[in-house]
């Protein structure tokens, strides 16, 4: 695939990454924890039915100097007793308002580094909710680990909790590049670390993640990684493009020092890794994700049923409206988005005290919830039928386009540059199109003001 440089400098422009809608920064102190306890009750009649469970461990113990993630120094980790105490308490709350014959689909550790406490915490905390929920036949059950502590031990302790999804931040094979961002190395090779994995439970399988864009990168260094990551075959790959976000994460700034490649280089590192995925027979969906053939995602990307939330891809099977915990931790439920405080002192006196500790978040509205589900769609199956969407949503496909505020023009640009293919009844993006597709679905969002609030750049 090709991308030209005027493309690249034409929509290389600050978009929201649509992982809710509308996005976390238009978040507000307006809601409450009582807020929250109605719409926990609410949620029992919303859809989706199913419960997915997000869990925010946000200990590490370094920082990374590319982080954007609410995280913290584990210290002496005196912390960390409290915060799990805190974290089963939460869990126990938000339980008692839940309908005990809804079921769980799946449970999504990050961070943070949940990998960088002791396993006992993570194991007892599975324990707690396995006894207060009920759950779907083959839940997935994943974490995102740090590979530097992902040891024999450790691995055997994830498989006798039954995760069977482990999620490994590698974010490049070469150590000199990762040694400029703070990162330790992985404790063994990787691939012995997959075939452990593989072997810690039943049908466990692997995620790799990669970041692009960071310094010392080159499209060739980039490529060898991916070349290397290829030869390890993990059963998910992912190629996150770095999102320089200094005015939330001081400490990305120490990266600016050391050189950060330039858009079209990034655009080159991301073109050549998709090439050689797609030569190697992975098939990409969405923005970053790579699976092998008969992979869950693969087959809802082709019956158009692949769903998205904070926690990535997911399929409809696996979909729940999700009840998150801990630190900064949002649940997105069908009527709105809950954020907890991001101070774990502030965390554990709320929950220690019987409250809940959420501090901001966003009340949707009818009209909100149909956009919602029509840039869920655009993102995650690359494709818009107007008189499908209608049908779903129970309105006309006038009614829609009208509600979507939709700008004609806008989209017969997308279509002269080749980024989609546009009918009177569907939107469909192009392979040069996906690289893009936040910009797409900017374009039909009308609360879009890029002048009001600060975003990444979609390169």
């Amino acid at each position: 695939m090709e991308v030209s440089d005027a493309l690249l400098q034409k929509y290389n422009v600050p978009v929201p990454r649509y992982t809710s809608y509308p996005p976390a920064n238009h978040f507000t102190g307006a809601v409450t924890p009582d807020d929250y306890i109605n719409q926990l009750e609410n949620s029992n009649q919303g859809s989706p039915e199913h419960i997915a469970l997000y869990i925010h461990i946000p200990f590490c113990r370094k920082i990374c100097y590319y982080c954007g993630c609410n995280a913290c120094s584990i210290g002496n980790g005196h912390l960390v007793a409290p915060y799990m105490d805190a974290l089963k308490k939460e869990i126990s709350v938000v339980a008692g308002h839940l309908d005990q014959n809804r079921m769980v689909s799946q449970i999504h550790y990050g961070g943070g580094t949940p990998n960088a406490i002791d396993p006992s915490w993570i194991s007892g905390l599975n324990e707690l909710i396995n006894n207060r929920f009920r759950f779907i036949s083959n839940p997935e059950i994943a974490m995102e680990c740090h590979p530097a502590y992902l040891d024999r031990e450790y691995i055997a302790s994830l498989g006798r909790a039954g995760f069977n999804r482990i999620s490994i931040g590698i974010q490049d094979l070469n150590p000199e590049i990762t040694g400029r961002l703070n990162r330790e190395p992985p404790v063994m090779p990787v691939s012995e670390m997959i075939g452990l994995l593989r072997n810690s439970g039943q049908d466990v399988r692997v995620n790799l993640d990669f970041i692009y864009g960071l310094p010392g990168q080159t499209v060739e260094s980039f490529a060898e990684t991916i070349a290397g990551a290829i030869a390890l075959k993990p059963d998910r790959l992912v190629t996150f493009s770095y999102a320089h976000v200094p005015w939330l994460k001081k400490h990305q700034m120490i990266l600016e020092k050391k050189g950060l490649p330039p858009p079209e280089i990034k655009m080159k590192m991301f073109l050549a890794a998709y090439d050689l995925l797609k030569s190697a027979g992975y098939r990409s969906i969405g923005l970053d994700h790579y699976v092998l053939p008969g992979d869950e995602l693969d087959t809802a990307l082709v019956n158009n049923e692949l769903h998205r939330n904070f926690q990535g891809y997911c399929t409809r099977r696996t979909t729940g409206q999700v009840y998150a915990f801990g630190v900064s931790a949002i649940s997105q439920l069908e009527k709105g988005y809950f954020q907890n405080t991001k101070d774990i002192p502030a965390y554990v006196d709320a929950i220690g005290k019987g409250r809940l500790a959420v501090e901001r978040g966003y009340m949707i509205s009818g009209n909100q919830g149909i956009i919602r589900q029509v840039i869920t769609t655009l993102m995650c199956n690359k494709r818009i039928n107007w008189i499908e969407q209608a049908a779903m949503l129970n309105i006309e496909p006038a009614d829609l386009r009208n509600i979507m505020r939709i700008d004609d023009g806008k989209l017969q640009e997308f279509e002269r540059d080749g980024l989609i293919r546009l009918t009177e009844e569907e939107i469909r993006i192009t392979e040069p199109g996906s690289l893009f597709i936040r910009n797409i679905a900017a374009s039909i969002d009308p609360a879009f003001t890029e002048q009001f609030h600060r975003y990444s750049k979609s390169v």
